[in-house]
């Protein structure tokens, strides 16, 4: 355990401007240089070149996470965002604790943390030299990131001491999620599914995936049931807590990047802009698009709306049909 040094970033405005454009010089037969659509484009929130990997939400705001340090906030559902950039690092993870406070973690090795308000976000340095690659935010607060060589580590402290253990195996976990405070779930390379039953003190493996699948995201709704996503547009199920897994059918071959939970029930997200609605043992494409663009993560809106968001700035708000918002998992 040590001390982490700290960083602070505060947002100043919403949007970003594009510098350089003060003086336009137009010749005597040449037509005016007309800047106004770079001008348009430089203003907004969402930009082509943004590549989005992570979304949450508290009571106040909806945070959107991706490539070159871009922090999205909006405070109407996803109507208007603004835009930060508190870090130049890429961010990989994205999640909220009980107190309405975000953290964020950067491919740097640093877990940022932001105020309720997505505006304040200060930088706290993990102590592993390993890559990480997943963060969460357990029920009683504390901070959690994992990554290369099954390394999990934790803080209850809000990032100034950390303890940190590993399975020693040379195999990356690239999803963590606490099902209470004492149960949780990290799945990734290799098919290994590992699992505590302390609140992270001590680890262990739960199961196997079928063939060493690569689990890209994972989704449990209990300690006994869950799913993974990953290349081919597999999605496995579990009922005994990961001992066992059964194939679902998806009827894609896209990897599957993401799964978004709700009253209306379990979406899946995919490469292809593709969106799938769980129903019984198989799985539903409920969206139109076939863009070649990968959607990464998303929520549950009001009226039936999910949001979901990925590549090349793509964010997708999708209405839910009637038939399938009712009949929930």
């Amino acid at each position: 355990m040590r001390n982490a040094p700290l960083r602070t970033w505060r947002t100043t405005g919403k949007a970003v401007s594009l510098a350089g454009l003060s003086a336009l010089l137009v010749t005597g037969c040449e037509a005016p240089l007309n800047l106004e659509a770079v001008r348009e484009q430089s203003q907004q929130a969402v930009k082509r070149t943004d590549f989005f990997q992570a979304m949450a939400r508290n009571n106040r705001v909806i945070v959107l996470s991706g490539n070159n340090g871009v922090v999205l906030a909006s405070a109407d559902n996803g109507m208007t965002w603004n835009r930060q950039t508190p870090t130049s690092d890429s961010f990989l993870a994205l999640d909220v604790c009980p107190d309405n406070s975000f953290i964020a973690l950067t491919f740097s090795n640093e877990l940022w943390h932001g105020d309720a308000g997505a505006e304040t976000w200060t930088a706290h340095a993990l102590p592993s030299q390993e890559q990480m690659m997943t963060a969460a935010c357990a029920p009683d607060g504390s901070w959690w990131a994992a990554g290369a060589f099954t390394t999990i580590q934790g803080s209850t402290d809000q990032g100034e001491t950390w303890t940190e253990t590993s399975l020693n195996e040379d195999a990356i976990l690239n999803n963590l999620q606490f099902i209470d405070s004492d149960k949780a779930f990290a799945t990734g390379e290799y098919g290994l599914v590992l699992t505590t039953e302390d609140g992270g003190e001590n680890w262990d493996y739960a199961g196997y995936l079928p063939d060493e699948f690569y689990a890209h995201s994972s989704h449990f709704r209990s300690a006994d049931e869950g799913w993974v996503g990953g290349l081919n547009g597999f999605i496995y199920h579990t009922t005994d807590g990961g001992e066992s897994w059964e194939k679902s059918r998806t009827g894609i071959s896209a990897p599957i990047f993401g799964f978004i939970s709700g009253p209306t029930g379990l979406y899946a997200v995919a490469d292809n802009a593709t969106v799938l609605k769980h129903a019984g043992a198989s799985w539903q494409k409920i969206s139109t698009s076939d863009q070649p663009l990968y959607l990464r993560s998303g929520l549950l809106l009001p009226d039936n709306h999910l949001l979901a968001a990925g590549g090349r700035g793509l964010l997708l708000n999708l209405e839910i049909p009637v038939a399938l918002s009712a009949s929930t998992d």
